[in-house]
């Protein structure tokens, strides 16, 4: 005999609600010890390099309007 399955919260089913902030993160570190051999230094340098230039291209309204939005998400 089969029970009608119940809907559970993440917790009771042992998932995890992951940030997109922290997916990023550890994408970001994933690539970054994959190259980090093959490539060297150079790899060190784009890592880092892209979300510092992609952000510095950013009008200053949109950077104003990222800084808030990753305050509210940190609850702040």
């Amino acid at each position: 005999m089969r029970f009608p399955s119940r809907s559970r919260g993440k917790a009771e089913q042992g998932g995890i609600d992951v940030s997109t902030r922290t997916k990023v993160v550890i994408a970001g570190v994933a690539v970054a010890l994959l190259l980090s051999p093959l490539i060297g230094w150079f790899s060190l340098l784009v890592v880092l390099g892209v979300p510092a230039v992609a952000y510095l291209m950013l009008d200053p309204s949109q950077r104003r309007r990222l800084r808030r939005v990753s305050r509210k998400e940190l609850g702040r």
